[in-house]
């Protein structure tokens, strides 16, 4: 075996290809045998770790793109330009692979256009979300691929899809709105079966505002990994702006997340639900809000005030968690809590594993852009890149 094949076969890229060849057999299984032969969905629980996590999580946690080309486009904060790149690509994959995550819990994939052309349902949440979803992964394309045109030398395409920036931003932030909002109107239907904790006449709101904190710590997040992972595909200009971005978005979302957990508590007031803090689902919801809204909001407010870097990163980690933690909650803890343990949803091994084969696709494609493509670095021969 050569050198270059030795750095190749490292722990992480083996581990990575177990997984992938995991994924593979297990994808064979559901779509050839069924989706009975995987999961532990049935007619009472019919949405399981694939929504809860694969699409709730993983269209909020994309929620970067729109939050930060706004932030530079719409609102002037040029200092983010070197974000931008990042943000578009992650929310790209995030989005392109929750709509790949989507057709094993529906299945049929050839079918997934029929909403669209075929059968409208115009008057459906759902036909909203998919319509929003669809148009939103063609905005986030057509904003990434000024990347893929520098790496393939297509000037003139490039230029053009440059000039359609400021149009794209401002379309990718109203279909962003709808959406996220959409999926948290999606539970309104179903008020008997989401806890009186979690279910409100303003789980829109609440999942629009949440998606933004999502976004912000998203950034930051995912800027931490790539300076550790891939720190040599940046240049001088991503190096310098990296602490102003982790600090500015740092301020946005601890402001985001005090406004959102005093929204929580006036909804809790106003319908009256102060009672069943006394329960078990209450201590669920008190960890959640305490430990996962609060708690990250303080962390970052000290960590820009102090300007400590490491309590910003340690902060978007909780912030992070706490989507997953929320879209548990609202999709699968909180849901149906009326029933017996017996009847209740837990995710088998199978579908565990095919939501951890969708995860590793995308850090894999992520992988393969930024270490080719101009997303970490502008390319010598385009410097009004971003």
């Amino acid at each position: 075996m050569s050198n270059e094949q030795k750095k190749f076969w490292h722990a992480g890229n083996i581990i990575t290809a177990i997984i992938l060849a995991g994924g593979l057999v297990l994808t064979f299984l559901r779509f050839y045998k069924g989706i009975g032969a995987v999961s532990n969905l049935d007619d009472n629980n019919p949405w399981g770790i694939w929504i809860g996590f694969d699409l709730m999580c993983g269209v909020a946690l994309a929620a970067g793109g729109y939050v930060t080309s706004a932030s530079c486009y719409l609102f002037g904060m040029k200092h983010y330009h070197s974000a931008v790149r990042p943000a578009i690509t992650t929310a790209f994959l995030g989005y392109f692979f929750v709509v790949v995550a989507l057709l094993y819990d529906l299945g049929h994939p050839w079918r997934l256009p029929y909403p669209l052309v075929y059968s409208q349902g115009t008057t459906s949440l759902l036909f909203e979300v998919g319509l929003c979803v669809s148009l939103y992964v063609s905005v986030l394309f057509i904003e990434w691929s000024p990347a893929a045109f520098e790496w393939l030398g297509m000037r003139k395409l490039r230029n053009f899809v440059v000039k359609l920036t400021l149009p794209l931003t401002i379309m990718g932030v109203v279909l962003s709105t709808m959406h996220q909002s959409s999926l948290g109107a999606l539970f309104l239907i179903a008020p008997g079966k989401v806890h009186p904790l979690w279910y409100s006449s303003f789980m829109p709101v609440f999942f629009f505002f949440s998606s933004m904190v999502a976004g912000t710590s998203m950034v930051i997040f995912e800027g931490t990994l790539a300076h550790k992972g891939l720190h040599r595909m940046m240049d001088e200009t991503h190096l310098k702006e990296a602490n102003g971005v982790a600090f500015g978005f740092a301020k946005a979302a601890s402001f985001i997340l005090l406004g959102y957990f005093f929204i929580k508590v006036f909804d809790i007031t106003m319908d009256n639900d102060w009672k069943y803090l006394a329960t078990g689902y209450g201590a669920i919801f008190l960890v959640e809000m305490f430990g996962f809204v609060l708690l990250p909001s303080l962390l970052y407010a000290i960590g820009v005030r102090e300007k400590n870097l490491k309590m910003v990163r340690i902060a978007s980690v909780f912030g992070v968690l706490g989507i997953v933690v929320n879209r548990f909650n609202v999709s699968m803890v909180a849901y149906n809590w009326q029933l017996p343990a017996a009847e209740r949803y837990f995710p088998s091994l199978m579908e565990i594993g095919i939501s951890i084969f969708v995860v590793t696709l995308i850090i894999t494609t992520y992988r393969f852009i930024t270490t080719r493509m101009p997303v970490l670095f502008e390319h010598p021969e385009y410097k009004d890149a971003h």
